[in-house]
């Protein structure tokens, strides 16, 4: 019976899970930042989590058929010169690294090879075409080519246009008294000379404030889910048209928080429109499996295998629950 090992490590836990060649799941481990960016205790992170799914299977390192690494910060050619002996040092014979994203994509679709946006706190997105080959951008700010998208990006945009309605450079905005009622103001002035001097910092949860004055029909509100929609959607469809992708039939995985909100009607219909345009064999779903499944699958398919449709389905019934761990 093979073993397969899937990991998946973010920028707040590391995930591991080990299953068999039947997607029976035999053991789980988990640990903290798994994402050598920000911590210099992501190779020990991993691989305590890794060990844990090992004690929890019941298995020896040697029994692992093939070991498939989801890591968050796993970005650029300069990363991988890191992650690749940081991950060959923990001993498994077989084994393989990608982003993330990736694994989330797989996570999210039936087929071995499509795209995905990542919309959370942050924003990324990535794609898969048939012959395996990978691109995605890193979501590396606006400075680097991405939009404002991301929880942290859409709320700098709410709090700059209560600035200019104030002021006078932009029109009036239902976001106006929706930001100063969650920031705890009556008035903008202070709000702005609070954020301008460093007493206080723009909260990512102003994202939320955003879509609820879409909701009711906020024009600028409406505007900035549209604009970085059509931008969401021109980051994935240039990857899509890099990897030659643009004539085949696909899924675009939505992933995040940002896009998987259930009033993310206007931000999804933009991105869709654009899509429809640009690769109109894709097709937009969300994310409803964890991630840690895709690096599983990934690892099965990096062995050789075809996943059966029995065998997808128990894998993607699996939730990784902390409590148990």
């Amino acid at each position: 019976m093979s073993l397969y090992l899937g990991v998946d490590a973010g920028g707040s836990k590391t995930h591991a899970v080990i299953c068999d060649e039947n997607g029976n799941i035999v053991g789980k481990g988990m640990s903290g930042n798994g994402n050598h960016q920000t911590t210099r205790e992501a190779e020990r992170n991993i691989q305590s989590a890794c060990e844990a799914a090992l004690r929890s299977a019941g298995a020896a390192q040697e029994e692992i058929s093939y070991a498939y690494f989801g890591l968050a910060g796993a970005d650029r050619e300069a990363d991988f010169a890191i992650l690749r002996p940081m991950v060959a040092r923990l001993g498994y014979a077989r084994h393989a690294i990608a982003c993330d994203t990736i694994i989330g994509m797989r996570a999210g679709t039936s087929r071995p090879y499509g795209a995905a946006i990542i919309c959370g706190t942050g924003f990324n997105s990535a794609a898969r075409n048939r012959a395996g080959e990978e691109l995605q951008y890193g979501g590396f700010g606006f400075v680097y080519g991405d939009g404002y998208a991301g929880g942290a990006g859409f709320a700098q945009l709410a709090f700059r246009s209560v600035i200019r309605a104030w002021d006078g450079r932009g029109p009036k905005t239902l976001l106006t008294p929706l930001v100063l009622r969650h920031l705890g103001y009556d008035e903008v002035e202070p709000m702005y000379e609070d954020v301008l001097y460093g007493n206080i910092s723009i909260p990512p949860s102003l994202v939320k404030i955003v879509f609820e004055a879409a909701e009711a029909g906020d024009e600028v509100a409406t505007r900035i889910l549209v604009s970085e929609g059509e931008e969401l959607a021109n980051a994935v469809c240039t990857l899509v048209r890099r990897l030659d992708m643009t004539q085949e039939i696909f899924d675009i995985v939505y992933i995040g928080s940002v896009l998987n909100r259930p009033n993310s009607s206007i931000l999804t219909s933009a991105i869709e429109r654009v899509v429809a345009e640009r690769a109109p064999g894709a097709c937009c779903v969300r994310l409803t499996s964890d991630p840690v499944v895709g690096a599983l699958m990934c690892a099965m398919e990096a062995d050789g295998r075809t996943i059966k449709p029995e065998t997808e389905v128990r894998l993607k019934a699996f939730v990784f629950d902390e409590e148990s761990v």
